[in-house]
């Protein structure tokens, strides 16, 4: 008779009970974040489900269709334009070298700093009709106002522009990020088959890319639907103007959460679109051991026409509206070096580094789970993560103000009643909510920057890390991070510089006395007070290139170059 003894134990692998724990805890804390997007979104549908329809039916009789078609052909322009410059100048500086090659490299980032707005209030200071270009022409020509045509810089054209030189570093980011990854191999292979460089490129290199540039267009999408302050000094009516004058101008707020709607069925729309062109697209590196695509060094007509198509932008979105500024800040009364600046310059920059913490933190538990659980669950999380980005800033920032206000005065309630103690205002008067309203607006621009980097990472990686006894937080914090250390730089990088940048939410939700440096442009702008906004808005862009310089030399240092 065999006994318990005797009987041979069941083999179970030592981390199998951790696995299944550090799964839950992934799983968990993704749907958290998933959680906290999805609440200012729902707060404003039951707000537009309650609210009457009278302000819709009129805005569908008059200025709605208008709204739509604007948006969706200012999308389409930025689109084009960011996808052209952003792949296009990515590739010049990762497989050529000429003149100004690696300075270019950096500097291509730099107008991400910029706030769109300001370009367009440089910009009108320039071009408009009263401006210095426009002024001098008519002294040295002698024509009137009407004997000349000059393009109006107050158009769609003009604010697609102006999105298209501060948001074409989203594609140049993660684009040149995915080919300094990508192996020769493949390029070399190509290219001893008959193709010519171009033809390697775009039958090789491009499609290995994907990924990382669809992310890269869809942030410069959804982040152009949500644009306010450009199209709104330019005169241009978009589904964001319709909702801020709904909210804000005319106090119809379920009006403005209906028109919100109307811009969340656009984030959901592009974001399936955004998963049908990457499709199956994958490409897989071969680690440390890989080696990159040498530069070609170019001569003559093309080296200079490679810097000339890598400075343009350069000088259109940075150099020439530093100028500009530069000249409408002097002799304004703004003293950078008062204890108000300083202060100012301060909440600035925490305001912004635990936002991009938090953010990035969130878009890796997002991104991991969907690597650990891929399935409907999983993908559904990442759709609601990535919608908050397509939404104005004032409305996350309402819709989040609205139940922690509500939560805030119950607990006072309950506090004052049976202790007789106040608790006040404990998060909607602190910096939390604030962080919370920035994570919801910029997951999808970490996510964005993560997963073009988690998608060169095979999966037989995490395979060889389960054989070797590593849990999953183990094989993230051992295998995944160190190799997607540039991405991580990059998702860093543009979550830190977008709430720099960031107004509406700003103003909404700051405690008291906690004012930031966009807020203190606003206000000057809203004075009509340019020369003086122009001093706090040259600040936003000095603060933000440092974090800049950084990454573009981290991410060289990583490829190795």
């Amino acid at each position: 008779m065999t006994t318990s003894e005797d009987r041979p134990a069941v083999s179970v692998p030592p981390d199998s009970a951790p696995r299944r724990r550090d799964g839950r805890v992934v799983g968990g804390l993704a749907q958290v974040v998933a959680l906290v997007c999805l609440l200012p979104m729902v707060a404003v549908a039951l707000a537009a489900l309650t609210g009457g329809t009278d302000t819709v039916a009129h805005l569908l009789d008059t200025v709605l269709p208008g709204y739509a078609l604007t948006t969706l052909k200012l999308a389409a322009l930025v689109a084009a334009g960011t996808l052209v410059i952003g792949v296009g100048t990515a590739w010049l500086v990762t497989s050529a070298r000429f003149p100004g090659a690696r300075w270019l490299e950096i500097a291509l980032v730099l107008p991400l700093a910029f706030p769109a707005y300001v370009l367009a209030y440089a910009y009108t200071f320039v071009l408009d009709h009263p401006g210095i270009v426009q002024a001098t022409l008519r002294q040295v020509t002698g024509w009137g106002p009407r004997d000349y045509w000059f393009p109006e810089i107050r158009s769609e054209g003009g604010a697609a522009l102006m999105l298209v030189l501060v948001l074409y570093p989203y594609v140049y980011l993660l684009a040149r990020a995915a080919f300094l990854q990508q192996s020769a191999a493949a390029f070399v292979a190509a290219r001893t088959l008959g193709r010519t460089q171009f033809g390697a490129f775009w039958s090789v290199s491009l499609p290995m890319a994907r990924p990382a540039i669809a992310g890269g267009v869809l942030l410069a999408v959804m982040e152009t639907i949500a644009d306010y302050g450009t199209v709104a000094h330019f005169g241009v009516p978009t589904f964001a103007t319709g909702i801020y004058t709904s909210w804000f101008s005319l106090a119809d707020r379920a009006g403005a959460a209906q028109l919100a709607l109307c811009l969340l069925s656009f984030a959901l729309v592009l974001a399936v679109l955004e998963r049908q062109t990457r499709g199956a697209a994958r490409y897989h590196g071969a680690g440390k051991r890989h080696v990159g695509l040498p530069p070609r060094q170019l001569s003559g007509g093309r080296a200079i026409a490679a810097t000339l198509a890598c400075a343009l932008p350069v000088v259109l979105g940075f150099a020439l509206p530093v100028v500009i500024l530069l000249a409408m800040g002097i002799g304004s009364e703004q003293d950078l070096l008062s204890r108000r600046y300083t202060g100012f310059i301060r909440n600035s920059l925490i305001l912004a580094s635990v936002s991009a913490v938090v953010t990035l933190a969130a878009a890796i538990c997002i991104s991991f789970y969907q690597r650990l659980r891929p399935g409907r669950r999983a993908a559904g999380t990442a759709y609601v993560a990535r919608l908050g980005y397509a939404v104005p800033g004032g409305v996350i920032a309402v819709g989040l103000m609205v139940p922690f206000a509500a939560f805030d005065n119950a607990l006072d309630a309950v506090m004052r009643a049976r202790f007789d103690v106040s608790t006040g205002l404990l998060i909607t008067g602190s910096i939390w909510l604030m962080v919370a309203a920035f994570m919801v607006r910029f997951l999808a621009a970490a996510l964005g920057a993560y997963e073009g980097g988690q998608s060169t990472i095979h999966a037989n990686m995490d395979a060889a890390a389960r054989s070797l006894g590593q849990t999953p937080w183990g094989t993230l914090r051992r295998v995944h991070l160190p190799i997607l250390t540039p991405s991580l730089l990059t998702a860093l990088l543009i979550v830190f510089v977008d709430v720099m940048k960031e107004l509406p939410a700003t103003l909404i939700l700051r405690p008291f006395n906690f004012d930031t440096l966009a807020v203190q442009a606003f206000r000057l702008a809203s004075d009509e007070r340019l020369e003086g906004a122009a001093v706090p808005s040259l600040v936003i862009l000095a603060v933000g290139l440092l974090p800049v310089i950084l990454i573009c030399r981290q991410v060289g240092r990583q490829a190795g170059r």
